[in-house]
């Protein structure tokens, strides 16, 4: 393993000890750096972008492997590598974005993380909007183009169109040439998703996307749904898919205790004729892969895919074709007041906190 001979021996990290409200149960803690394993990297943290998965690692909310007190949240960070575990030698001083070890432990000056979901972050992409780019546009990449097969003049609903991965599809869907239905949930969301590409933008809370989006395409529907959304918008999704439509369920946001209870009605799912898209952000190496489908049945995608994404959205990046949409930009200290207004819904696009 290398390791800097002059790092320092500890850290800040904003951790839990129980389960509550963010403004109750973060701590800043100074704690041991750690220290990576084979197959990982310590990544020295530039960026923590929010996501809204690291609210029930705060709030004791759904997940399917609580970490053991006291941890710290933080499914994503961007940054430096300054330390590798064995057979990871090769990522040493490279600037990545990277998934968290067992998807928490970001909320901190320096975290590990494995090589399977590691990629590279070019220098001339400039915080904060380079820490803007890897969940929310390969989320969308993966359920607009990977799983959706997304083609020029068909037609999309995005929902929740203003916040991460909504508006990396607004603006990958209107570069592939599609035309887009969004949905957000003010005025002034509305008008971001117009100014990303939007060809109709709607209200939610004032309006019925439901009935817009079939008087729209003379009740035929769209070619295509993005749900980050869930349970709340389920049955009029649903009604707005057109025949031969797909669609991608990749969130649950409205209501996370429904993802694992049963919740498709087969049915239902049959007088549609449509797809059912499922939709996981997960990269792993082909032994991780392999283990993962043996263990759990699941179906991860490899890590060449995932460096094959960055690099297309790096370049869509460097010509303008898209943009990293970030919200609020915070310090390492505001992490606490940051991620309770994201809990309250008060925030738009990703909301990035750099050390």
């Amino acid at each position: 393993m290398t390791d800097p001979a002059d790092s320092p021996a500890t850290m800040r990290a904003w951790r839990v000890h129980e389960y509550g409200d963010p403004l109750d149960v973060l701590q800043l803690d100074t704690v041991p750096i750690p220290v990576p394993e084979p197959g990982e990297v310590l990544v020295r943290v530039q960026a923590i972008p929010f996501n809204l998965n690291d609210l029930e690692r705060i709030t004791g909310g759904n997940m399917m492997a609580p970490p053991e007190f006291p941890y710290s949240p933080g499914m994503e960070v961007m940054g430096v590598v300054d330390a590798c575990g064995e057979g990871a030698e090769q990522w040493l001083g490279r600037r990545v974005v990277a998934t968290t070890k067992r998807a928490h432990g970001g909320f901190a000056e320096q975290a590990i993380c494995t090589t399977g979901a590691l990629f590279d972050m070019p220098d001339d992409i400039e915080l904060p909007g380079a820490a803007a780019l890897y969940f929310p546009f390969h989320l969308a990449w993966l359920g607009l183009f990977d799983r959706a097969k997304l083609v020029e003049g068909e037609t999309v609903l995005v929902h929740a169109a203003a916040g991460g991965a909504g508006s990396a599809a607004v603006q990958l869907a209107k570069h592939r040439g599609a035309r887009i239905f969004a949905t957000a949930g003010s005025d002034e969301k509305v008008q971001l998703c117009r100014d990303l590409g939007a060809d109709v933008a709607i209200n939610y809370n004032t309006e019925d996307f439901e009935a817009v989006v079939l008087a729209e395409t003379n009740n035929r529907g769209v070619d295509v749904v993005f749900d980050n959304v869930g349970e709340a918008v389920w049955d009029a999704s649903i009604k707005c898919t057109a025949y031969n439509g797909r669609y991608v369920m990749n969130g649950f946001s409205s209501n996370k205790t429904v993802a694992d209870e049963p919740f498709v009605v087969p049915r239902r799912l049959a007088m549609s004729n449509i797809s059912l898209c499922g939709v996981l952000l997960n990269y792993a190496d082909d032994d991780t892969i392999g283990f993962l489908k043996s263990a759990m049945g699941w179906n991860v995608a490899p890590t060449s895919m995932g460096a094959q994404i960055t690099a297309e959205i790096v370049e869509l990046v460097r010509s303008g074709a898209v943009r990293p949409v970030v919200g609020t930009v915070g310090a390492f200290e505001d992490i606490p007041a940051l991620i309770d207004a994201m809990a309250r819904r008060q925030s738009t696009g990703r909301t990035i906190i750099t050390l």
